[in-house]
């Protein structure tokens, strides 16, 4: 369906362009209509086009390493979304559905030389695009950062785990080591002041047997929580590398589309000037 050239208007990357720049624009892009849940693009499709929200609802997700779907992104009126794999010709890294009767604007790579032909400074909007998409990757990233290790263990934890547990911080409390004085000492005390009639006189044979008992059950009581301990150290320091990772990828790949953009500007400011004025590259850089 056709574009009319008002409605470009109100997208921020096209709110610099001229009467006749947006007529010309509109007659190359074209607006799309969306039923309500359904697929827009799905990952690993060829980025031939991008889209640009007009009206409705849209969810941009991703499916992370552990297989779930992580929602990437919810473009409101005049968002791009599926431009940066538009931008560098390679396969949608996301999926796009309407979660209700949604129209988007379908722009594709031929549309966005006519526009910095016509118009240079829309490519410090295009940034700005990327630069939202560079603040939306560093969110999700800190999503999956705050997963907490010890819930994701506790989920798994069974009944004996959480005893033991239990006792080795009991076990290593003050209120153990003052609880447990009191009974040595009052139980030599009466002992003693008993003389023969005691149930267990000097040298508290025992008592002996008792304590001995308890060390043998409260040491491989402690180990199970201590490993317990190096579990949770180990899942934690994963999800560490995970994260490292994902976020060393994220920024890789916008590096990429930055450069790659600004290559294009470069470009198209060597048309605008000629072919016989030197090009400045501090210009492009400032």
């Amino acid at each position: 369906m056709p574009c009319n050239a008002n409605e470009l208007r109100h997208v921020p990357l096209f709110s610099l362009l001229d009467e006749d720049e947006l007529l010309v624009l509109s007659q190359q892009v074209e607006l799309r209509d969306f039923a309500a849940k359904q697929r827009i693009y799905k990952a690993g499709e060829p980025g031939i086009r991008a889209f640009v929200m007009m009206s409705g609802s849209v969810e941009v997700s991703l499916l992370d390493e552990d297989g779930q779907e992580v929602v990437f992104s919810e473009p409101r009126h005049g968002d791009f979304f599926g431009f940066a794999s538009m931008l560098e010709g390679v396969d949608h890294q996301t999926s796009a559905i309407a979660t209700e009767a949604t129209t988007c604007l379908e722009v594709d790579r031929n549309d966005i030389s006519v526009l910095l032909e016509k118009k240079p400074q829309a490519g410090l909007d295009m940034m700005t695009v990327l630069a939202r998409e560079i603040h939306t990757a560093q969110a999700v990233i800190r999503a999956r950062a705050m997963r907490n290790p010890n819930e994701l263990i506790d989920e798994q934890e069974t009944f004996g785990e959480r005893i033991a547990d239990k006792v080795a911080s009991f076990g290593g409390s003050w209120s153990f080591i003052i609880m447990f004085g009191v009974t040595l000492v009052s139980y030599t005390i009466i002992s003693n002041l008993m003389h023969n009639k005691s149930w267990d006189p000097y040298p508290y044979i025992l008592l002996n047997l008792f304590l001995s008992m308890l060390a043998a059950i409260q040491a491989p009581v402690i180990m199970m929580s201590q490993n317990r301990q190096d579990h949770k150290d180990r899942v934690r320091s994963e999800l560490d590398f995970e994260v490292n990772r994902r976020a060393e990828a994220e920024i890789q790949a916008l590096s990429r589309k930055i450069h790659f953009l600004t290559d294009k500007l470069g470009d198209v400011e060597e048309h605008l000037r000629g072919p016989n004025e030197p090009r400045r590259d501090d210009d492009l850089q400032g």
